[in-house]
């Protein structure tokens, strides 16, 4: 089965908390991969 990319991101994301700083920068660069991939 495959990944949804947004299912994947929010999966993924608690596992970049150490490494990638605060959620704040988490929830950016998750925003501008979605619009990148989904632009609106």
């Amino acid at each position: 089965m495959e990944d949804q990319p947004l299912e994947r991101n929010y999966r993924d994301a608690p596992l970049m908390i150490i490494g990638e700083g605060t959620n704040e920068i988490q929830r950016l660069v998750i925003a501008r991969n979605l619009l990148k991939r989904y632009p609106v």
